[in-house]
């Protein structure tokens, strides 16, 4: 039997009574004459922002390990164009090492409040130091602290230690400007298929998936 701390499937009056604004949000019957997705993903991520009550850019990261078993973790999108999706971490972090032998991942995007979500698949390249440099330079003082602090991923005996990298290297960059280490940097995803997904009752949803096609993109409407 189903755990009881998991929701049963709707009943059609909870759809009519809790659905009412995926409704409103979700019938627009335009989407599918898009010609390419970045465009549609940027619409659809300005909606998120004004309706998620936090991190409107977050996205599930999906890289594999050295046995080819799957690995996730969230993460902040931190630019998207026609090159791809960008994120930035540790290279020496999990997610780090695990791009570094097999340069390809999967982006998920979930936006509870519109009931949509997007997914992206794609080859992985490292950002060029100077995007590197310039965002690493856009982040508070203390997160570029905490860059230097933090030895990702390894284990750590405790919070006080933790704390107290954090306070060494404050003390070491007090007064000047605080570089950006060798081992911090980004990547970029660039997508070979993007996949929107919307709910719709009844679990009738709507998937659209745009596929690259040389220069430009493929779109097949597929079976929810």
């Amino acid at each position: 039997m189903t755990n009881p701390a998991i929701p049963p499937s709707p009943t059609r009056e909870e759809y009519a009574r809790d659905y009412a604004a995926a409704l409103a949000a979700n019938g627009d019957e335009t989407i599918f004459d898009r010609p390419e997705p970045i465009g549609l993903f940027v619409e659809w991520l300005e909606q998120a922002k004004a309706h998620e009550p936090n991190d409107a850019n977050a996205m599930a990261l999906s890289t594999v390990d050295a046995d080819g078993a799957p690995d996730s973790r969230m993460v902040l999108l931190k630019d998207v164009d026609g090159r791809g999706f960008t994120f930035y971490s540790n290279r020496e972090s999990a997610k780090g090492v695990e791009l570094e032998a097999t340069p390809r991942a999967a982006l998920l995007f979930h936006w509870k409040s519109l009931r949509r979500q997007v997914r992206v698949r794609g080859a992985v390249e490292p950002v060029t130091a100077e995007e590197a440099d310039a965002y690493f330079a856009s982040r508070a003082r203390e997160s570029r602290i905490g860059a230097w602090a933090s030895d990702q991923s390894r284990p750590l005996a405790g919070r006080a230690a933790l704390e107290a990298a954090v306070a060494r290297e404050a003390a070491r960059f007090e007064g000047q400007d605080v570089p950006r280490p060798e081992r911090w940097t980004g990547w970029r995803v660039t997508p070979q298929a993007i996949e929107f997904w919307r709910d719709r009752p009844f679990r009738l949803h709507d998937r659209l998936l745009f596929t690259r096609d040389g220069d430009g993109w493929r779109r097949t409407r597929l079976q929810p």
